[in-house]
This record gives C-alpha cells, structure tokens and sequence, in this order.
C-alpha cells in the first residue's frame, strides 16, 4: 500500500522509526502507536516510566491586554483563578454546551496565554477560536509548528527528570509548571499528563526535540524508562477516565452529559454555552457517561449498543482490556436509572448480549504516596 504523503512527522519521527516503532496515520500525522507492545508499555509507565511524542498536539498563542477576558468567555472553566505558573483543564464550548474541543490553559504571564489542543481539532479550534476574538485586545496566533511536546509520565518520572534539570520538581504541584533547563534544553515543564501516572509533559523548541528524547532515554533507561506508544496512551487514560474527543466527548455530547460538571463554572459569568448548560442542569440530564466492567470475557468497544431489557437505551464510547486492572472496562452513556454502581445492563457484542454492570470511575487510581 502507497503511503499517504499529506501526513506530517512530528521532529521525533526518525528516532521512532530507528527504536523500531509501529507507524500509524494518527490526526494527520505519522505516529508511533506501540514499540515492544502495547501491554509491556502500558505496564512500564504503571510500575516504572514511559516516554511520549505528543508534538501533533496544537498551541494556540493568546496574548493581549484583553486575552483574560477572552479566554474567559470562549472557554467554560474560570481562567481568573490562574496565576502565572498555573494551568488548567477547560474546553471550547458550542452554544449548546457540547464540545468544540477539551484543552489545556496555561498562563504564561499577564495578558499571556498558551492554549494547547488536540491534534485533530487543531485547524477547526483555530478558526473558532479567531472568529469570535474581539477586533482589539487579543492577538490568537497558532504557533503549533515551533513547539514539540515530550511526556514522561510514571512513578520514576520525578527521579528520572531529576537527573536532567535544576528545577525543583518536588515542589511543583500537579497542574503547575515552570520554565528551565532539562538536558541543556531550555523547557516548559508542566506537571500534568494523560495517563493517570504522575509525571510532566515538556514543551521545546522542535528543532531541539531529538536530543532530549534520547538525554531522556539514556538516562532513563537503566531506570526502567520506555518509550511508549498511542495504544498504551489511549489504555491508560482510559484506565484513569480521562475523555477522549472523538470518543468520549465530542459535538453531540455537552460537557454536563460527559461527567464533566467540575470544569463548567457558572459563576464566572456569562461563557459560550453556558445558558444551554444551565437549562439542561435545571431540567435533568438524560444521560450521563458512565464507567462499566464487563462480567464476562467479550469487551464493549466504541460505537457498540448498551441494551436494557433487549431495548437500546445508549451506546459505548471507549472499551478495552484494562492491562494493568486485568479487567474489561469501558465508558458509554446511559439513562438515569443506570448510573448507580452496580447496575445491571447489556451490551451488543457483535449480536450476542454481554452482561455488563456499572462501576466507579476512575477506574484506577494511583496509589498516594
């Protein structure tokens, strides 16, 4: 088969090509989605660490003296509460509530913003972005091409980076970051991720990104650090509930629906989708995304019927096999009367009904230490 030469290659494509990498077409690009498999990555970054090119993802600029006011009223969380060093989870709203895209906002400074988004939505968040900024006040400029996006994430993470940078990791708290050196390369070290590992995702100039990748990997290695691909990214994040856009959450679902009520603050004031939200929290959700466990050993996968009484009543978002939980799980959306953990329903695996109950989510959560 010919390869399609409209994807691009983020500036660690041939450092996956030599670690042997499996290469996939991923949100335009070519990306690595295993290395040694999928189950020894995801277990690697679990019990020691892993190593992520996440550079397709998109950083939007956000500067001006009305940047804050902005951001405030295109996105859904409270961008007031960020102080430089801050970061928060947030999404781009619809007037109806439901999803343009998740996102991350970092504030860099006053009046100075990076707002990174996924690969995928990269072009359309953009043009949503533009075409409601105010005529003066805001710059948004889409700066995607100058940054590639390194992730360490696991319980070695802290140790391994250690060894490479001066800044005090210690004391960074989740959702904070700071600007250093790491490896000789100058970095935003943020202390998020999308594994439900501790660990940091570094922003560097492109150019500069293959030789940290392999500082990382020399130092890293003897520790136990591997690099790790999208199919362990997507068990992981699953394992922790964290929504996938595309999966999870998308343009037909809003953001009460996908059990993502904790990043909509109504009293902020008035945002895009808000009076939509607020109807919909007053009437009543029909339907909520839900953590399941199947009881036997087929697995709900994306798109597949959740069934009641042989009557469809939602559908699955996100299955698999849980590698390190060694359990099949999944997210779908259900009516009311399923929420409760415990409830019993079915789903429809490739026409057989799968018995499958309700559980708590997150699924996995890291131990304290």
């Amino acid at each position: 088969m010919a390869e399609d030469d409209s994807l691009l290659e983020t500036p660690l494509y041939d450092a996956h090509v030599k670690a042997g990498a499996r290469m996939v077409p991923f949100a335009g690009f070519r990306m690595p989605v295993q290395y040694t498999g999928i189950v020894d990555e995801h277990l690697a970054v679990r019990t020691r660490a892993g190593l992520f090119d996440v550079s397709h993802m998109g950083e939007v600029e956000v500067r001006g003296p009305r940047a804050l006011d902005y951001l405030q009223h295109v996105t859904c969380n409270d961008v007031s509460k960020l102080v430089p060093g801050r970061a928060q989870y947030s999404a781009l709203l619809l007037p109806n509530g439901a999803f343009v895209d998740d996102l991350l906002v970092y504030m860099l400074g006053e009046g100075d913003f990076l707002v990174v988004v996924n690969a995928s939505n990269r072009g359309k968040d953009v043009a949503w972005m533009l075409e409601r900024r105010p005529d003066a006040g805001v710059a948004v400029e889409d700066v995607s091409e100058r940054f590639a996006q390194i992730a360490i994430q696991g319980p070695r993470a802290v140790e391994i980076l250690r060894r490479v940078t001066g800044l005090d990791l210690e004391a960074m708290r989740y959702y904070h970051f700071a600007h250093g050196e790491v490896a000789g390369t100058r970095a935003l070290v943020s202390r998020t991720g999308y594994t439900g590992e501790d660990g940091f995702e570094l922003y560097v100039a492109a150019d500069e990104a293959p030789d940290l990748w392999y500082a990382l990997l020399g130092e890293g290695g003897p520790m136990g650090l591997v690099p790790a691909g999208l199919g362990a990214r997507d068990t992981l994040r699953l394992e922790a509930k964290m929504a996938l856009y595309g999966n999870d959450i998308d343009d037909t679902t809003t953001a009460l629906e996908a059990d993502l009520s904790w990043i909509v603050k109504f009293e902020k004031g008035d945002f895009v989708g808000r009076e939509a939200l607020a109807r919909q929290r007053e009437a009543g959700l029909d339907r909520k995304l839900v953590g399941f466990e199947m009881e036997g050993r087929a697995i709900g996968r994306h798109g597949y019927a959740a069934m009641l009484d042989g009557a469809p009543v939602g559908r699955v978002t996100s299955g698999t096999r849980a590698p390190f939980l060694e359990r099949n799980i999944g997210l779908a959306y259900l009516p009311p009367a399923l929420w409760e953990p415990g409830s019993e329903f079915q789903i429809d695996v490739r026409g057989r009904a799968e018995a499958a109950r309700v559980v708590p989510t997150p699924f996995y959560k890291r131990p304290k230490k």
